[in-house]
């Protein structure tokens, strides 16, 4: 029985790089989710590894193990100008300069 992969897009405050994100499963484009909508695919149980890009900018490549019939969920968003707790205008600047630092990705 293989196991779900969710990736919701959702703008936190002020977000500046919006647009279509790329969903990257091991290392492979797999699909691509819009602003405020959700990707969702069938995977095989396992470890794998979760990223997403938009361009030159990415998030960190995340990894995850998934149970036979487990829903995996995960929220991704650009940053934001706007200083957030945790994230703050420093990552917002970083982001031009590392961009694996320009997209955030977290499991829910």
């Amino acid at each position: 029985m293989p196991a779900t992969l969710k990736v919701a897009h959702k703008a936190i405050g002020a977000e500046v790089r919006r647009g279509t994100y790329d969903v990257v499963l091991d290392g492979e484009r797999v699909g691509s989710v819009e602003m405020n909508d959700k990707f969702e695919q069938a995977i095989e149980p396992g470890r794998h590894t979760l990223q997403v890009r938009n361009g030159r900018n990415s998030s960190r490549t995340k990894d995850f193990d998934a149970s036979e019939g487990e829903i995996v969920g995960f929220r991704c968003s650009g940053k934001g100008t706007v200083p957030i707790p945790g994230v703050g205008a420093v990552a917002f600047l970083l982001s031009f300069a590392f961009p694996s630092l320009a997209l955030s990705l977290h499991r829910e």
